[in-house]
């Protein structure tokens, strides 16, 4: 039974059909482990209370820990973030989709559980084709958080995903290793100078130079 769980997908060219089925599983409150950039994640509706507490089930997550979401184009921040500080525009033009999360203040929308009650939401736009596929599939936000029991690090194949994480999970994508290594960069636009929360793929000096920060 859990080998069917287990779907293998080309990593540059993912067949529609399985997209479709992974998609079908979101819309229904399911949850999905799929290939990112650094590691494998949990993809969950986001805007779904009910699914976004399924996945702190499946990681044994903290509540007090923030899940960061995945989206398909920057339109939809307009209905996740208060607002859209000309900042993380700059950011986003200059290395959206890829290795940058950033952090903004949540619309009243957003569901608590994601935010840990902090109002704040990282989002990212995916780059790994697999996972550009999948949230392209839906038209609504998925969490992006990694698919590995809290505390315990991170997946960069299948075969490494634990028991608990396979059998709570509905559909796992299996589109080979990623490359794990630094995950992505974490910046903070709410605040002026937006701080880097965590570094990662996006080099620090990067994130300087396109904001015309000295450091």
């Amino acid at each position: 039974m859990i080998k069917n769980k287990i779907i293998r997908v080309d990593r540059d060219h993912p067949d529609t059909d399985i997209i479709n089925q992974a998609a079908g599983i979101l819309k229904t409150g399911g949850l999905v482990i799929f290939p990112a950039a650094c590691l494998y994640g949990v993809a969950a509706n986001a805007l779904s209370a009910d699914a976004v507490e399924k996945v702190f089930l499946l990681k044994q997550r903290p509540c007090t820990n923030p899940i960061l979401v995945l989206i398909k184009n920057a339109d939809q921040l307009e209905d996740l973030v208060a607002t859209i500080p000309d900042k993380a525009r700059i950011l986003m033009d200059q290395f959206w989709p890829g290795g940058l999360t950033l952090v903004f203040d949540a619309a009243d929308r957003v569901s608590p559980k994601l935010t840990a009650g902090r109002h704040k939401l990282g989002i990212r736009l995916p780059g790994h084709p697999v996972a550009r596929a999948l949230v392209n599939s839906v038209d609504f936000p998925v969490t992006g958080t990694s698919a590995n029991l809290s505390g315990q690090p991170g997946c960069t194949r299948t075969d490494m995903l634990s028991p608990e994480i396979i059998e709570k999970a509905d559909l796992i994508l299996d589109a080979g290793p990623v490359k794990g290594g630094a995950g992505s960069t974490i910046v903070d636009v709410t605040l002026i100078p937006p701080p880097i929360l965590r570094r990662g793929t996006v080099a620090d000096t990067d994130i300087y130079a396109c904001l015309d920060i000295r450091n």
